[in-house]
């Protein structure tokens, strides 16, 4: 017999699949011009053609210096977060418990 978990996962989804079907598709028909509507498929060509045409990858030894000197700046900005906000001398004075003398 199925568990409540279970059959709150199966409503959940069904739930979603319901809801999705009721989403209108954007009219791509009108967002086509009659030269584009016209046009011949392209032809099909094999990957390794594609990859051939492919420039080689951009990353240089430059790129590397700059992400690593990036990754250095993140990381001692997260080391500075880390630290109190509040300095001493204000926590102190924030930690000093307060009296008001009410007159009766």
């Amino acid at each position: 017999m199925p568990t409540s978990h279970h059959l709150s996962r199966v409503f959940a989804l069904l739930l979603t699949l319901c809801l999705s079907a009721c989403s209108q598709f954007p009219a791509l028909d009108e967002n086509t011009t009659a030269q584009t509507r016209r046009a011949p498929y392209p032809d099909l060509v094999p990957a390794e053609d594609l990859h051939a045409q492919v420039a080689e990858a951009r990353v240089t030894d430059q790129t590397t210096l700059s992400l690593e000197a990036r990754v250095a700046a993140l990381r001692a900005r997260a080391v500075r977060l880390r630290g109190t906000v509040i300095d001493g001398t204000s926590r102190r004075r924030l930690d000093h418990k307060i009296t008001i003398d009410v007159p009766q």
